[in-house]
Parts: C-alpha cells; sequence; structure tokens
C-alpha cells in the first residue's frame, strides 16, 4: 500500500485542474440546457462563460503538462469536453443552414421589377459589373 506522502502527491495534480475541467463541464450542461429551450440570450451568455472557462482550462492543463504531466484521468475528461464542444457546435451550424434555408424558401430573393429610371434608362436591378475578366 503506498504512504501517505507517495499517495497524496499521485492526487496532487488532480487539484488544480479538477476545478477548471469541472466549470468547462458545467458550461457545457448549461449551454445544452439552453440550446433545448432555444434561449438566444441564454444560449450568447453561456457560449462566452464556456469561451472563458475553456481558455481558462487550456493554461492549467498547459502548465501541468510543463510541471510532470496531466492524469489520463483528466486528459480523457478534457478530450470528452473538447468533442461535446465540436459536436455543440456541428449541431448549431446545421440548425443555422437549416434556418437559412427555410427563411429562402419562404421569402424568397426578389429581382426588382424592370422599370425605367429617371434619366429614362432601364434599371434592370441586376448585379452590377462585368461578366468578362
Amino acid at each position: 500500500m503506498p504512504s501517505a506522502p507517495v499517495a497524496r502527491h499521485a492526487v496532487q495534480p488532480l487539484v488544480p485542474l479538477e476545478q477548471p475541467l469541472e466549470r468547462v463541464e458545467q458550461r457545457l450542461q448549461d449551454l445544452g440546457m439552453a440550446l433545448r429551450q432555444q434561449d438566444a440570450a441564454a444560449v450568447d451568455r453561456v457560449a462566452s462563460e464556456l469561451h472563458a472557462a475553456l481558455s481558462s482550462a487550456v493554461d492549467h492543463f498547459a502548465r501541468a503538462a510543463q510541471n510532470g504531466g496531466v492524469p489520463a484521468v483528466l486528459r480523457h475528461r478534457l478530450a470528452l469536453a473538447g468533442g461535446q464542444v465540436a459536436a455543440q457546435r456541428e449541431a448549431l451550424a446545421r440548425a443555422t443552414a437549416s434556418l437559412d434555408r427555410a427563411i429562402d424558401v419562404l421569402i424568397p430573393d426578389q429581382a426588382p421589377a424592370q422599370f425605367y429610371g429617371a434619366a429614362g434608362t432601364a434599371n434592370r436591378g441586376g448585379p452590377r459589373g462585368s461578366l468578362l475578366a
């Protein structure tokens, strides 16, 4: 059985890394809840908090890596959190693309009707510029 100082030394790297990682995990849960509730203000607020928590966790983990390493269990949890961030980012991108498509169907781009301008010239309203390069 390991002596108390050896056991304490093995747990010591967990303590300063546990708190920043727990903040990231909590913000991820909060973000998931805000997304499910479709609360745009909460999504914006929690996303900012998640960004700050991730930044802090990365700083803590980088320092720990330079000073003896990061325990495998915490590396695994951080990797899972990173995967959750990527999954939520992907889900948000898909939802945004779906919303954009729905808006395009409901409100199509309307080319302005062809009228004559004040100078008597045709105002076709199409894209400006030359097709020749």
